[in-house]
């Protein structure tokens, strides 16, 4: 479902109008989240690490609305209830590239199983869009998984209109006896400031940490 926002009375009025109409700023923002009890856990398990990653991500995008945020058929501004994973899978033979999406779900168990399948289902396709079908309610999240990145910034050479943030992390690595990856978080600034993205960061990072709590649901 989409959310239509009360433009008047919203508390981003505002700040959105800056950042749209005189201001034009994109900004991104990365960091190492502490994942070393994840990992544990997936070997455990015997899991995926991409699809177990994919889902503490979209599952606090999903916790914030500001990066639900959205224009409807229509024009107008809301949010969605909630947004899919859209994300990429690449192709070891020509070294390209294809963007699939998954329906999301709060069970964990549920989400992992539409990422195993749909990956399997299309690994295959070529061409940027394999799988068809993806609504309005997204959110593009990227792998570099052969980088340890210290930083990652996206730009585009037009002027876009999509308020969602785009999501990278890379290649873990071993720092102090724990296991990180970094995460980078391109943003659009009329729909969410420094505050905004540190909470998204954080959120993930406690999503991460409270492995326990959902990976058996």
């Amino acid at each position: 479902m989409f959310n239509k926002i009360d433009f008047e009375t919203w508390e981003r009025k505002e700040h959105f109008n800056y950042y749209t109409n005189l201001v034009k700023t994109n900004y991104s923002l990365t960091a190492e989240l502490d994942i070393t009890l994840l990992l544990e856990k997936i070997k455990e398990k015997n899991l995926k690490f991409f699809p177990t990653m994919l889902f503490c991500i979209i599952k606090g995008v999903n916790q914030n609305k500001e990066f639900r945020t959205d224009y409807d058929n229509e024009g107008n501004l809301g949010y969605w209830d909630y947004v899919v994973p859209s994300y990429t899978i690449f192709h070891r033979d020509d070294k390209t590239f294809s963007d699939i999406w998954s329906e999301y779900d709060e069970n964990f168990k549920i989400f992992y199983k539409n990422v195993i399948e749909d990956i399997e289902k299309y690994k295959d396709v070529k061409g940027i869009k394999a799988k068809s079908g993806r609504g309005k309610n997204f959110c593009p999240i990227s792998c570099l998984p052969w980088l340890s990145f210290t930083s990652c910034a996206d730009d585009t050479y037009t002027e876009s209109k999509m308020l969602f943030p785009v999501i990278t992390f890379g290649k873990y690595f071993e720092k102090h006896k724990k296991t990180f990856v970094p995460i980078s978080i391109f943003i659009n600034h009329a729909v969410a400031d420094g505050y905004h993205t540190c909470k998204l960061i954080n959120d993930i990072q406690e999503i991460i940490n409270k492995i326990e709590t959902w990976i058996e649901k």
